[in-house]
């Protein structure tokens, strides 16, 4: 009888540079691997690669100075009205660095208490004793007044003042208006660039509904300056700091990457292994309530294998409801059976309730993106057993 199910190995590989053959290497460091752990490969494993490693690979970068000469054609007024930015130095320092290089002035409009993705701007105790409401529009004289004191627990930090300094140091007046209401920026200029992630293509579609010349991040990079990277599909979202002058955008080659590496572990295993690349987990924090997916999306490439969502009954609900009156072996027998003879779609049916009705690559992106953390591990290609199996499967 099998003693354990679903099993995650973080696989070390060398550190990977630009124009590093990535399929090979995450082969090769999977064959190592198995002949140092003694494990074997089965059908419908899973080998997942953090988008970061692609992006590297691939020399998917963008500078500073590319950022700006996209956006001054875009806003030639160069006063605009940035919306909604997240809050994070690793994920828009450096965009925004370039905003301001090609603009005069930046009206930067931030939701509070915190942005898309939870990151904290102001102290949410005293925005419940103070006057404001989330409804309010808070300008930055009254945001000082009352909030400007403010210290992100974890970083340590008031974004405002940092953002501001980042913006004045290239020579570009700034100023921050606070609201939960994107239309607000109507009131200080037409020209607009949307920074949202998740909310992107309803947020541009209403402001253009309004007259607003009007781009998201998904639209800038979308195609090379000068010889530089760029990414089709969601120009400068899901991009990472890599210098203060240079910018990791989101892999574009992902697709190639997954079926030419899912080919070579077919052919030296004999078995169907499915290949994804993940960026960020789709979780949030209890403690710091920040939610972690930055990225677009959890996983921009992923083999066939994985399309779809799971079809799990719940062992509690039949444990304790059809088979109340059963215990030990007899239990364990009616529920695998139940498990067997379980309907191909169990959408909407009670014995489901309780699982997480979730796509198939943010359930297996949220556990790569743990187990790889964003640290000094050093397992940028994670191989997990067992993970399609039930209890019913021996």
């Amino acid at each position: 009888m099998r003693c354990v199910g679903t099993v995650v190995r973080g696989i070390r590989t060398p550190i990977i540079k630009e124009n590093d053959d990535l399929a090979t290497i995450v082969v090769d460091s999977l064959m190592n691997a198995k002949e140092a752990e003694g494990f074997e490969f089965n059908d419908k494993d899973i080998v997942a690669i953090t988008e970061a490693v692609v992006g590297i690979s691939e020399g998917n970068y963008v500078t500073v100075d590319d950022v700006a000469e996209d956006l001054t054609k875009k806003f030639p007024s160069k006063d605009i009205g940035v919306v909604n930015p997240i809050l994070s130095r690793n994920r828009f320092s450096i965009i925004l660095k370039g905003i301001a290089r090609a603009m005069d002035k930046i009206t930067l409009l931030s939701s509070f208490p915190a942005d898309e993705v939870g990151n904290g701007i102001l102290d949410e105790d005293t925005l419940e004793k103070s006057e404001y409401n989330l409804g309010s529009v808070i300008s930055e004289v009254e945001y000082a007044e009352t909030f400007g004191s403010w210290i992100h627990p974890f970083t340590g930090i008031n974004m405002v003042d940092f953002y501001r300094e980042l913006i004045e140091s290239e020579d570009c007046e700034v100023e921050f208006v606070f609201s939960n209401d994107v239309k607000t920026i109507l009131d200080y200029t037409k020209d607009v660039l949307t920074c949202d992630i998740h909310t992107r293509f309803k947020t541009t579609k209403l402001l253009e509904s309004l007259g607003a010349n009007v781009y998201g991040l998904h639209q800038v990079l979308t195609e090379p300056i000068d010889g530089s990277g760029c990414n089709p599909d969601y120009g400068l979202l899901g991009s990472n700091k890599a210098t203060e002058e240079k910018l990791k955008l989101f892999p574009k080659t992902g697709d190639t990457l997954v079926r030419e590496v899912q080919k070579r572990l077919i052919e030296k295993t004999g078995k169907q292994i499915e290949v994804m690349v993940y960026g960020d987990g789709a979780f949030k924090d209890p403690v710091g309530k920040i939610w972690e997916l930055a990225d677009p999306v959890v996983s921009p490439a992923h083999t066939d294998g994985l399309i779809g969502y799971p079809n799990e009954i719940k062992l509690k609900y039949v444990s304790d409801n059809k088979f109340a009156d059963l215990k030990g072996d007899e239990l364990k027998e009616a529920i695998k059976e139940e498990i067997r003879c379980k309907d191909e779609n169990l959408t909407g049916q009670m014995i489901t309730e309780g699982t997480t009705p979730r796509v198939l690559t943010d359930l297996i992106g949220s556990l790569c993106d743990l187990t790889s953390g964003s640290g000094d591990k050093g397992t940028p290609v994670i191989f997990i057993q067992g993970y399609f199996d039930n209890l019913a499967d021996d």
